[in-house]
């Protein structure tokens, strides 16, 4: 299988069957990300370093305004899509193979968990997977402890709450906080 096809049936939302030729692709993308992940959060990296590795990570250059501080985690890595100006803190968990993307300007904090992959709810579904992408939009502020499920859009200009869990899409220039995630303030102009 390559990577594009691949990647090409998780962005369509293609249930991936335990055992299929998709489940074993994502199971050997899965060491690849670990291998590298291993080699990010295990020794010191200069700036560039550390984005050349993030850039073997997610299989695409980075730009040059983007910082993260490790140790990061994913179990893919190869439908991560990053902007220019973003920040990545510690200890964050990307489950990206339903896609992420992560535009301009976004600071995503300390131990945020973005999760693209859902299993089937009966009990003979439970160990298939159903991808559903992230998307962060511009200059939003992703709050410590966060928890983004799959489907999710937050719009730009958006902040969410530390230690929450955002279950339904955000509008532009929201806050939102709680478990699950409401709206607490509208009409935020950050320009």
């Amino acid at each position: 299988m390559e990577l594009s096809f691949f990647i090409e049936q998780m962005n369509n939302g293609t249930p991936v069957l335990n055992g299929s030729e998709l489940h074993n692709y994502m199971s050997k993308l899965s060491y690849e990300a670990m291998q590298v992940t291993c080699t990010l959060n295990n020794s010191f990296h200069s700036p560039d370093g550390m984005r050349a590795l993030f850039s073997q990570l997610i299989g695409k250059q980075i730009d040059s305004s983007f910082s993260m501080f490790p140790p990061f985690h994913t179990d893919c890595g190869k439908n991560i899509t990053i902007g220019k100006n973003v920040f990545i803190n510690s200890g964050c968990h990307f489950q990206d193979q339903g896609g992420i993307t992560i535009k301009d300007g976004a600071l995503i904090g300390h131990n945020v968990t973005l999760a693209t992959l859902n299993h089937g709810i009966a009990p003979e579904d439970r160990h298939s997977l159903y991808p559903a992408p992230i998307v962060i939009g511009e200059n939003v502020w992703i709050g410590s402890g966060s928890v983004i499920v799959p489907g999710v859009t937050i719009g730009e200009n958006s902040v969410v709450g530390a230690g929450s869990v955002v279950t339904k899409d955000v509008p532009a220039n929201t806050i939102v906080a709680g478990a699950p995630a409401k709206s607490i303030r509208t009409g935020i102009n950050l320009k």
